[in-house]
């Protein structure tokens, strides 16, 4: 059956840290979201380790790819192309990812587009809520990431407005969950014990809430420091520490700041529309906050399921789809992980030589090289 042009059937790829993910959609609609976690691998060194990440997106690449493609009930021939996260992450963890792509796309004939992580994260929610307006606010946090951007163009133009100076929010939730002995990773476990604790129960400090402030850039360092003297302190007065107060306080400082500056950013920019993504993004008391904060100010707030928030194929796939819809030019052969790929480069695109109808002519030469080579 004929598709429309504006609904690419494109697969994608995920390594950027513990989370070997692979998706396919096909337009905005999602087929299949593959998942192979690594983290309970981590789980004992208390936060990921990158051989070990590596290791398991090598084993776990191929398998993942066949699941995915028989949970969507496509075959790898019925591909319009393969998108692959080049970066930000961890570099070996990256490079297995954009390894796997290149040589799939190599061997299918398919353009490839290597696609910047923090951009999937704001595009997955077009699978949820349809296309994105434009421009489009979005948090984004996770255990490496709190940042505010700006998207007039998802595929082009993102622009960022604030980001974390230190630890980033998911990071502070798995540092303090460490401190009470509940394991890693803290996210869901500190949002669990919350919903038993009283949030304002200790008055934990708001990083860069101050007049003289940078306005939209978080800190969540002095946080987790001022809870861990707070558990000691407990602790070496013989107290008890009361895990679900200190639980619901931390994350009750967290959540305020992360939605105060968001909300305030859609105001003094004039956008009336919200998105929050990655990780954190599950966390309940961010989404009932959020939620309240922009009703109140007349704000859309678009935050995807939470299985689409964490890292996942699915967000790179609806990135790499939008990039074929538009008419994106596909990522050369030579396309390479950047562990620090910024993101005012949603995508990293070919040479000029190999933008286009040349691709294919390019994916020939190199053909051709390789086997002047063996």
């Amino acid at each position: 059956m004929a598709r429309k042009a504006d609904e690419p059937l494109v697969l994608g790829i995920e390594t950027s840290c513990d989370e070997t993910g692979v998706g396919i959609v096909r337009g905005h609609t999602l087929l299949a979201d593959a998942v192979a976690s690594s983290v309970d691998e981590h789980a004992r060194f208390g936060g990921v380790v990158p051989e070990v990440a590596s290791r398991a997106h090598l084993e776990a690449m191929v398998p993942t790819i066949q699941r995915a493609l028989k949970e969507a009930g496509v075959t790898a021939r019925d591909l319009d192309g393969i998108a692959v996260t080049a970066g930000p992450g961890l570099a070996g963890a990256l490079l297995v990812g954009v390894s796997a792509a290149k040589a799939f796309a190599y061997a299918l004939g398919k353009p490839l587009y290597g696609v910047n992580h923090l951009a999937s994260h704001i595009c997955v929610d077009q699978l949820e809520h349809g296309a994105l307006p434009e421009p489009t606010m979005a948090l984004l946090v996770s255990g490496g990431h709190s940042s505010l951007l700006l998207a007039p163009d998802i595929t082009a133009d993102v622009r960022p407005l604030g980001s974390t100076i230190d630890d980033a929010a998911g990071e502070a939730f798995d540092k303090v969950a460490r401190v009470l002995d509940l394991g890693f990773p803290g996210g869901p476990v500190i949002d669990r014990w919350a919903r038993e604790g009283d949030p304002d129960a200790i008055k934990f400090p708001r990083g860069l809430t101050g007049p003289r402030d940078p306005v939209y850039d978080f800190s969540f360092s002095g946080l987790k420091t001022a809870v861990a003297r707070w558990i000691e302190a407990r602790r070496a007065a013989g107290e008890e520490v009361p895990v679900a107060d200190v639980a619901a306080s931390f994350q009750e400082a967290v959540v305020d700041v992360l939605t105060r500056k968001a909300v305030r950013a859609c105001k003094d920019h004039g956008v009336d529309h919200l998105m929050i993504g990655g990780g954190v993004a599950a966390n309940t008391r961010l989404r009932a906050m959020a939620e309240r904060r922009c009703e109140d100010a007349g704000i859309t707030l678009r935050v995807p399921r939470p299985k689409l928030c964490t890292d996942n194929g699915a967000m790179v796939a609806a990135l790499g789809a939008e990039m074929v819809a538009r008419g994106r030019n596909a990522s050369a052969w030579d396309l390479s992980a950047d562990s620090s790929l910024p993101v005012t480069d949603p995508h990293v695109p070919g040479h000029d030589h190999a933008h286009g109808h040349d691709h294919d002519h390019v994916h020939e030469l190199s053909r051709k090289n390789l086997y002047d080579a063996g």
